[in-house]
């Protein structure tokens, strides 16, 4: 299977897969990078160093309850704890957009839940054109999400 970034679970969600199995979650946790709504977090950059907030705030895993990014930057740059506390906020997070996924599709709303998750994760409208067309393949209009084409030819 091997499809496991979140991206790619909504495209393949809506061409119709309904399973999945990828090592991504924990795999990135590894490298000191969490799973946020609007893509990824680097865990590991200087700048998390002082911030206080945690890794997600409309998270409610143990790990955003519990920790700050300044913490989880200290730990995944000193020992093994900060991966196994991103990887159970990564798992966590993947668990939440399933189930989001999930209800938006018995609720007969997956159209807009599509439309919700590409927004957060490219505020710019800069989907990437295979996102584009493989939601034109499934009949859902994503016009609303994407920024106007610019040819760099032009």
């Amino acid at each position: 299977m091997g499809v496991g970034y979140p991206l790619d679970i909504v495209v393949c969600s809506a061409l119709g897969a309904d399973m999945y199995d990828c090592v991504y979650p924990t795999r990135t946790a590894r490298f000191g990078t969490a799973l946020v709504p609007e893509g990824i977090l680097k865990l590991t950059h200087m700048a998390m160093a002082s911030d206080v907030r945690p890794i997600d705030s409309t998270c409610i895993c143990m790990v955003c309850k519990n920790y700050t990014r300044a913490y989880i930057h200290y730990l995944v740059t000193k020992n093994a704890m900060g991966s196994q506390l991103l990887s159970y906020h990564n798992l966590s997070y993947m668990m939440r957009l399933s189930q989001d996924l999930h209800t938006s599709i018995i609720e007969g709303r997956f159209p807009e839940f599509v439309q919700g998750f590409l927004r957060t994760q490219f505020p710019k409208g800069d989907v990437p054109v295979w996102v584009c067309n493989a939601m034109e393949v499934a009949g859902i209009d994503i016009s609303s999400c994407c920024a106007p084409f610019q040819s760099p030819l032009a």
